[in-house]
């Protein structure tokens, strides 16, 4: 007799067991004491020209590379992020910028303890930047999509790591180039306290997932042109590397723990390798291009040396897989669409009263009792197909507002306040 597998993902591939208890003591150093829950929040933002509304590359004039080196000194000056010798990421505490492929800004903000303490730190932020911005000619948008210039238009920011990317996504599956260059997201992170708690909060996450993405959707463009799909950034991940996006596999077997995940994550290759914190590789005297190269094949047992990973080495490998639920020392929603700083906060109170408030988790936990991937990936593509008509689980979307406390939801704000009138549909 056969026992029926966990996941059927990556059936001859074999981590290397070193790699696998890297992880395992990864996850189990991410753990919070109960009732000490926080945040993370990141919201990224696409920059467009206030003249025609096309994106702003790093590279020209008065472009992002400008805007960081002008932001420069109201962040710590041990932390500043370069890389070929760029400026690409800035940090103090409670707040970290970097960029997103095409230039996008994002601002991670947390620990929070309070998800109104979203509006004050992210204030200060806005403070600093917008004179700058306003001197340079351009702002920052929060659409899910670039409202005006298409993916061929925007270059790559000077990471090598982007540079690898590109060359793997734009050869597999679809939209790879689309997300790298011209999306942005809002994603929230929440802690956990032990390996059946987090998993918990995943599997509801997931289910619930798309659905605060239909009611939070903010994209109303793409390519230019009027965005045809209800959730375009679950169209875009869903279909860009199967193997790395969508639902964990495996997640919804009850036999599921961090060791299954943990020997996905190992199993798939890497899409790209990053080299550069790797002792073995550096003394080596292995050139920039061979520390950052695509993987095409190669797993992380086959680039990385036989022993236990760094933390660096393991935050890449992780790195590497957009599910739409991630497991790192935390857990990292990734489902909804660049959202105005009120709508984020708004975000982040109903994570806040799904998770942390026991009634509505036990609620929750309850009704997705026995939910299967299948489930999720039909109430996925049920909302696709019918949008507003849709019946995710079964349910209309009035019978998700009142279960899940969609009350208040500001979907007046626009995600760009040049274009007040401007919504997704």
């Amino acid at each position: 007799m056969v026992t029926p597998r966990i996941s059927y993902a990556h059936l001859l591939a074999k981590p290397n067991p070193k790699h696998v208890e890297s992880l395992l003591k990864f996850f189990e150093a991410g753990r919070s004491e109960r009732g000490t829950g926080g945040f993370g929040v990141e919201i990224e933002h696409l920059p467009v020209h206030n003249s025609d509304d096309t994106a702003v590359s790093y590279y020209e004039p008065n472009g992002i590379e400008a805007l960081l080196e002008r932001i420069a000194p109201y962040y710590d000056h041990d932390k500043e992020y370069w890389e070929n010798d760029h400026l690409v990421g800035l940090s103090r505490p409670g707040i970290a910028v970097s960029l997103e492929p095409g230039g996008q800004v994002e601002t991670s903000i947390g620990i929070l303890h309070k998800p109104e303490d979203l509006l004050q730190t992210y204030a200060t932020f806005r403070r600093e930047v917008d004179p700058v911005l306003d001197e340079l000619g351009f702002r920052l948008v929060n659409y899910g999509y670039q409202p005006k210039s298409s993916f061929a238009d925007v270059p790559v920011n000077p990471k090598d790591r982007y540079d690898a990317m590109t060359d793997y996504l734009g050869r597999v599956g679809q939209f790879g180039p689309c997300m790298m260059r011209c999306s942005a997201s809002t994603q929230v992170s929440i802690d956990f306290v032990d390996e059946k708690d987090s998993i918990d909060k995943m599997r509801v996450g997931t289910a619930i997932g798309p659905i605060l993405a239909w009611f939070f959707r903010n994209t109303p463009y793409f390519e230019g042109r009027l965005n045809p799909y209800p959730l375009l950034r679950q169209r875009m991940w869903d279909y860009l590397d199967f193997q790395r996006t969508n639902v964990i596999p495996g997640l919804y077997d009850q036999r599921f723990s961090w060791e299954d995940y943990a020997i996905d994550v190992l199993s798939t290759p890497l899409m790209f390798a990053d080299l550069t914190h790797t002792p073995e590789a550096v003394e080596a005297g292995l050139s920039r291009k061979e520390l950052h190269h695509a993987a095409f094949r190669e797993n992380a047992g086959e680039v990385y040396p036989d022993r236990e990973l760094n933390a660096y080495e393991i935050n890449h490998i992780i790195s590497t897989h957009f599910n739409d639920v991630r497991l790192k020392n935390f857990i990292e929603f990734r489902h909804w669409d660049s959202l105005p700083i009120e709508r984020a906060e708004r975000l982040t109170e109903i994570i806040n009263s799904l998770y942390y408030v026991p009634s509505n988790r036990i609620r929750l936990e309850s009704y997705f009792d026995g939910l299967t991937e299948e489930d999720v990936f039909e109430a996925k593509a049920n909302i696709q197909a019918h949008g507003r008509d849709s019946n995710p689980y079964g349910q209309p979307l009035d019978f998700w507002r009142e279960f899940l406390g969609l009350e208040g939801l500001l979907e007046d704000i626009p995600g760009d306040p040049k274009h007040p009138e401007v919504f997704q549909g």
